[in-house]
Order: structure tokens, then C-alpha cells, then sequence
């Protein structure tokens, strides 16, 4: 549950106020059916670790509803979405890192190289080992959670007092259009979910932990993310969340006080840097496990003596730097919400593909149809630009799968 909790909440619940301001109430509407959605496809992935505990991930699942091909395109674009996903939460954190060092962003090269630095330095702590990368997530979930909650104790304040200043329901007209691009944005801060199915080959009892963990940890952290999120963005006036690079600390400034705020950066820091080291804990795992199925060459699945795939740490950690060099010319947020769209994207074909491997293997048939659905619905609210590119960055796998067909034969 901590891997599922840990791995959700990093940079999405810190920058994305932000990018929901100008939403309105669009975006809390969002937030209910993100949170809906991202329940109905955990609940999925649950019951296809109980029928399937064999099968180990959810590409596992995917190939044994559609075969082998199936599986290593939906790992694959996964595979990428890890690495687009370490990119984002390193922008993420530089973004907080800019309110105590405004030199960060004096100019547009020096965010993406401050990410660099960060991606870096997040995977020499992963290459320290399983447990060292383990006991820094716990500490840094512990950490997190602190300033969620003095965000919602402050808006209990404010409505308690009557001085909650809150957007009117007008401000915005409320869409089908608004809250569909709203909810793709939100469902930014719900990837992740699927941390603990990606691990089942390595916990205990998968049938029973795997399930608990992965629909109590996105239904409390889609209970924070609504509860946070909606009070920024609609406590602060729309134009100044919307500028903000650390709306959580703009928040705390204006209705508590600044030296507060300033102990709220360090906190989303630390937040995202916790939430970098789970990514790249699965970034090094998943290519492992992988070449152990016969889907990445078996160059990937070497481990050192303390069980650390090496390899495909250090090359996953190279594509992700590769991700934020790529797009350092964008601004802070326009770099953050470039790799958000491109990340989501990518992860909602893994989403797909195991829903319509659950009606497959006839497993919560009902569910699984409302999870493809919301699926498909997501992937349009990402726009053609970023669901097109995570398409592109999926059929770039087929030379490794025709050269891997072709060295099995």
C-alpha cells in the first residue's frame, strides 16, 4: 500500500492546482470521475490478480488474453510511460525547487538541467539496492503526507469562519469538453495504481495483498487528491493559482503565513523526489522482469549481489534523462504538462489492454467494459498530440519484437 500511495502521490498533487485553475468547477468534477475510473480499473487489476496470480504483472495478463505480441507492445508503451513519468516528477520538483532558488528558472535550459542533475542522482540511490531505495520510500510517504494535511485542515478553518472565498460554480461554464480534459490531467496524480500488480511476482500472498493494497491505496489517495486539490484551486483566485509554480505554497502563504510556505516547498519536494525513487525503482524493474519472460533481451534481467537489475536501471534512467533534455526549450510548466499528457497517454494502453483482457478471461466482465470505456475516453482528453506520440512511442517497439522473434526462432 505504501509502494501504491507512494508512487501516486509525488509532483501531480503539488503543480497540478495550477493547471486546473482555469478550469473552475470542471475540475472537481474531474476529480469525482477520475477517482471513479481509476477505482473501476484498480478493482480490474485486482480481480485479474486473484483469477491469474500466475501470471505475475499486468502484462502478464494481457498476454495471456491476447499472446505474446499483445504483451510486449502494452509493456513496452508502459515500459516508456515509466520513463516519461521519472522525467516529469524530476520537472515537477525543480518547479518547487525554483521558489527558494529563483536562479532555477531564470532561464529555460536551467530547469531541465537541474532535472538531469536530480534523475541522476535519484538512481544512485537505486543503485545502492532493493532495500536502500525501499527504506528511502518509507521515510519519504511518511514525509509527504504532512502537507495535504495542513491544506485541508486550513480550508476546514476557512469554512468553519465563513472566509472561504470560493470560485463561483459560473465562473466556468461546466462542459462535457472542460471535463474531459480536466479529468485527463487529473488522472495524472492517480497513475500508479498498478505499482503493486507490477510487483505481485515479489510479494507474499498476491491474491490477497495485491488486491488490498492496490484499492486502498488509490481510494485514500483519490480522497486526498479531491479533498487538496479542489480546495487550491478553488479557494485561490483562478489567475493566481494559474501562475503560481508552487501553488501549494502560494496557497499556505496567503491563508496562513509565508514561513509556513516556505516549510510546504521542502515538503513537495520531498514528495516528488519520494515519488522519483518508487518510478525509478519499477523503471529498473520492469525491463527485468521483461527479459525474464522473453520480451526485452536477457541482458536486461542480470542483477548484481544484492538483487539489483543494474543494467536496466541505468538505461531506463538514460532515456528518462533523454525525455527532459528532449523538451528542456519548453517553459517550467509547459515542459510539466507536455510529459504529463505524453505519460498519461501511455500508461492508459496498459489500462486499456487489461480491461479488455478481463472480458477476455471473463473476469468482472461488467467493470471491465466501464474501465475500456473510460480508457478510450481518457486517451481522447489527452488530445491527438500526446495520445498520437504515445502511439508512435509504442509501434517504435516492433524492431525489438521482430528482432526478438527472429533470434527465438
Amino acid at each position: 500500500m505504501a509502494l501504491v500511495m507512494g508512487n501516486m502521490i509525488g509532483s501531480g498533487v503539488f503543480l497540478l492546482p495550477a493547471s486546473l485553475a482555469p478550469f473552475g468547477w470542471n475540475a472537481v468534477v474531474g476529480w469525482i470521475v477520475t477517482t471513479a475510473g481509476a477505482m473501476v480499473l484498480a478493482y480490474v487489476l485486482a480481480r485479474l490478480t486473484r483469477a491469474l496470480p500466475e501470471a505475475g504483472s499486468p502484462s502478464g495478463f494481457v498476454t495471456a488474453a491476447f499472446g505474446a505480441a499483445a504483451g510486449f507492445f502494452v509493456s513496452w508503451i508502459y515500459l516508456v510511460s515509466i520513463w516519461t513519468t521519472v522525467a516529469t516528477i524530476a520537472v515537477a520538483a525543480v518547479s518547487y525547487l525554483s521558489a527558494m532558488i529563483p536562479a532555477l528558472s531564470a532561464q529555460a535550459f536551467r530547469p531541465a538541467l537541474a532535472a538531469l542533475v536530480l534523475v541522476w542522482l535519484i538512481a544512485l540511490v537505486n543503485l545502492r539496492g532493493v532495500k536502500a531505495a525501499g527504506g528511502f520510500q518509507v521515510v519519504t510517504v511518511a514525509i509527504k503526507i504532512v502537507p495535504l494535511l495542513v491544506v485541508i485542515a486550513i480550508a476546514a478553518v476557512l469554512f468553519a469562519r465563513g472566509e472561504a472565498p470560493v470560485t463561483p460554480i459560473d465562473a466556468v461554464p461546466i462542459t462535457p469538453g472542460a471535463v474531459n480534459t480536466a479529468a485527463t490531467l487529473t488522472l495524472w496524480a492517480l497513475l500508479g495504481f498498478e505499482s503493486a500488480s507490477i510487483a505481485a511476482a515479489r510479494v507474499r500472498d498476491p491474491q490477497i495483498n495485491i488486491a488490498r493494497a492496490t484499492l486502498w491505496g488509490t481510494g485514500l489517495t483519490g480522497m486526498l487528491y479531491l479533498l487538496v486539490c479542489s480546495a487550491i484551486a478553488l479557494l485561490l483566485p483562478m489567475a493566481v493559482a494559474a501562475a503560481s509554480p508552487a501553488p501549494f505554497a502560494t496557497f499556505v502563504a496567503r491563508f496562513w503565513n509565508p514561513s509556513a510556505a516556505a516549510l510546504v516547498t521542502v515538503f513537495a519536494v520531498v514528495s516528488c523526489v519520494g515519488a522519483l525513487n518508487g518510478w525509478t525503482m519499477l523503471g529498473a524493474e520492469m525491463p527485468r522482469d521483461m527479459a525474464e519472460r522473453g520480451l526485452l533481451p536477457r541482458w536486461f534481467a542480470a542483477t548484481d549481489r544484492s538483487g539489483t537489475p543494474r543494467r536496466a536501471l541505468l538505461v531506463s534512467t538514460g532515456l528518462a534523462a533523454l525525455f527532459v533534455a528532449m523538451n528542456g526549450a519548453r517553459s517550467m510548466q509547459g515542459l510539466f504538462e507536455y510529459l504529463l499528457l505524453l505519460s498519461t497517454s501511455a500508461t492508459l494502453w496498459l489500462y486499456l489492454a487489461c480491461a479488455l483482457a478481463a472480458w477476455r478471461l471473463r473476469v468482472c466482465r461488467p467493470l471491465a467494459a466501464v474501465g475500456a470505456a473510460y480508457a478510450l475516453w481518457t486517451l481522447w482528453g489527452a488530445g491527438i498530440g500526446a495520445s498520437g506520440m504515445s502511439f508512435i512511442l509504442m509501434a517504435l517497439g516492433l524492431p525489438i519484437w521482430l528482432w526478438l522473434r527472429r533470434t527465438a526462432g
